[in-house]
């Protein structure tokens, strides 16, 4: 019989401190303990993290939020710490610690092929640890999925957007993202 190991956050540390994915060409992230692969980028999810970064550099409150990306967000109440595409947290510095739910105020999902997985379980995930705003960019379908107000192990409010719409995050709705030219502009 065999069962999976589950790590904590500390353990997951210390594997990264002492070297254990060094060379491994593969990208992962810790989810409710175990270590989960995620798929290559291809060039449409690369080229959507790109145009969302730059829309965020250019939309955010640069005295009072970072923009970040594919980097890690610790949420120990969940055993987790995920790495969303895209996310904006509070102005500080990280030195001597990854940002937690508290300091992220919206995360970034541009998933392509696991679609399912960010809207089912990785949505659960944020809402149970108290993500105040979570998008998920819908690539094949080319719409936007807004949750905010989580509550236990789901969002509330769930609104989905087209082309032809815009967004904005709450914490900042004067940062407008335009759907059409997100998924079609040049």
């Amino acid at each position: 019989m065999s069962t999976a190991l589950q790590l904590s956050l500390e353990e997951y540390d210390r594997m990264i401190a002492a070297g254990a994915f060094v060379g491994m060409d593969r990208h992962i992230e810790l989810i409710r303990g175990e270590l989960r692969q995620m798929n290559p980028a291809g060039p449409v999810h690369g080229d959507l993290i790109m145009y969302l970064l730059d829309w965020s550099h250019d939309q955010a409150d640069r005295s009072a939020f970072l923009v970040t990306g594919q980097s890690g967000v610790n949420m120990p109440e969940v055993g987790s710490r995920p790495e969303p595409d895209v996310f904006w947290i509070h102005r500080r510095r990280y030195r001597d610690r990854h940002p937690g739910v508290s300091d992220v105020v919206l995360a970034i999902e541009v998933p392509d092929s696991s679609l399912q997985y960010d809207l089912g379980e990785k949505a659960d995930l944020y809402a149970e640890a108290g993500l105040s705003e979570y998008w998920v960019v819908d690539v094949p379908h080319q719409r936007l999925h807004v949750m905010r107000e989580p509550t236990g192990k789901a969002y509330n409010h769930r609104e989905i957007f087209q082309i032809g719409d815009s967004a904005s995050p709450s914490i900042q709705p004067t940062a407008s993202l335009d759907l059409q030219d997100l998924f079609e502009g040049e």
